[in-house]
């Protein structure tokens, strides 16, 4: 085998379970790291030739634990190596780990890395940031990206979080039940922006990151059945089940982007979608609304719909309109403006946007957005004007080749003007 794409994609499905089991051993978050990069090359070298393992994350583990071991032994020459319960408190589990990964013992290592990542020592924009480059592996440029802020300015801001972790001997074991509590928020919002970054992904990585969504789903799960009786949690879950049954329409066969409108809609996930519609009817039920219960309910009546024309509008304004009280943000707005565009006219959008400009100023979908409103409204030299600027900002081939494409529209409506 000499194409590596395969190893990619396992060695980044199994980080999360490998790096969790890793920080279990050694309770330091650089030796679990370092270990883990080990690990990795090692597969690199010897999974091309012997071909994957029967499962890739209880190599990793095994194989970066021993690694690990080793360089403790080499460090400590003058020195016995600790008790094995010193490093570890799972005992010699390895065959079991070779046997099955999901065992009693290794089933909940994601959530408690998650856990321990949202300790109540960080402050939260450094627990969500920690938890993204730690447990998803996502890069220092993806996760500045979700949070719309410099690659040095996150970069910074990892590196505090993980130094405040080890300065504060911060316990790498799953928390009591109201230290859960208390940091289920994080969690959440963790999980969140996990499932973005796959959601985001353009035509020519979705398919890469997919894995992305699917494991933020797995988690929102895992996080459910921790608190069975969490509204919030409930709207979460929905919400990524009612994004995701989406998947296989958001894009076409050549990877270009398909708006919501213009979706197959027998393309979307049905089990998926009903599965989203129990939870958040459920969730409501609990009369104890929030942010996730409210966009799960968007994405709810999107999902109701059959076709377009019977998407109910009106009450996706008014839940953007709840929306922004319970979370004001200028993306929030951005969303309800498109929903203002069919209620009200794209006039009534484009006013509502305008504000927005300077604190959305390198943000793709304002320009977007907003090029779209200015055509329907044929202001088309405005129009070409924030379609240039989306493109410039675009982060995948899938987006700038959507936005090409109204400025295409807007190119030969010009022509066929001029030759009347």
């Amino acid at each position: 085998m000499t194409d590596t794409a395969w190893i990619d994609a396992a060695l980044t499905s199994a980080r999360p379970q490998a790096l969790g089991a890793l920080l279990r051993y050694f309770r330091d978050l650089d030796t679990a790291e370092e270990a883990f990069q080990n690990a990795c090359l090692r597969a690199l070298k010897s999974w091309p030739q012997n071909g994957p393992p029967r499962d890739a994350a209880a190599w990793l583990i095994m194989v970066g634990r021993n690694v690990a071991i080793d360089d403790i032994r080499r460090g400590n020459r003058q020195q016995p190596l600790p008790d094995d319960e010193a490093i570890s408190d799972l005992g010699d589990a390895e065959d079991a780990l070779a046997e099955r990964l999901d065992g009693s013992h290794y089933r909940d290592d994601i959530l408690r890395l998650l856990f321990i990542c949202c300790h109540p020592d960080l402050p939260a924009t450094q627990q969500i940031a920690l938890a993204l480059r730690i447990v998803s592996g996502l890069s220092v440029k993806q996760i500045a990206r979700a949070f719309l802020v410099t690659e040095a300015a996150m970069e910074q801001r990892i590196t505090r979080a993980k130094a405040r972790v080890a300065q504060a001997g911060v316990p790498f074991e799953t928390p009591g039940a109201v230290e859960r509590s208390e940091r289920l928020a994080a969690v959440a919002a963790m999980i969140y922006l996990i499932f973005n970054e796959g959601y985001s992904a353009g035509g020519d990585t979705a398919e890469v990151r997919a894995p992305f969504c699917e494991e933020a789903i797995r988690l929102a799960r895992l996080l459910l059945r921790l608190f069975q009786s969490e509204a919030e949690i409930m709207g979460l879950t929905a919400l990524l089940l009612l994004q995701h049954a989406r998947a296989a329409a958001r894009f076409d066969k050549n990877g270009a982007l398909v708006l919501l409108d213009d979706q197959d809609r027998n393309l979307w996930n049905a089990t998926m979608i009903a599965e989203g519609l129990a939870l958040i009817d459920k969730a409501m039920r609990h009369r104890a609304s929030g942010p996730y219960q409210v966009q799960a309910a968007i994405a709810a009546l999107h999902g109701r719909a059959e076709r377009p024309e019977d998407t109910d509008w009106v009450q996706i304004d008014l839940l953007y309109g709840a929306l922004e009280i319970m979370q004001p943000s200028p993306v929030v707005t951005l969303n309800r403006a498109v929903a203002v565009s069919k209620v009200r006219g794209p006039a009534a959008a484009l006013a509502m946007i305008e504000p927005l400009g300077a604190r959305l100023s390198n943000y793709f979908h304002f320009f977007g957005v907003k090029g779209a409103l200015l055509m329907q409204l044929d202001r088309d030299d405005e129009a070409r004007i924030a379609f240039d600027r989306a493109i410039a900002l675009a982060h995948t081939s899938a987006e700038a080749a959507h936005i090409r494409m109204h400025l295409d529209r807007l190119m030969r409506d010009g022509s066929q003007a001029g030759a009347r």
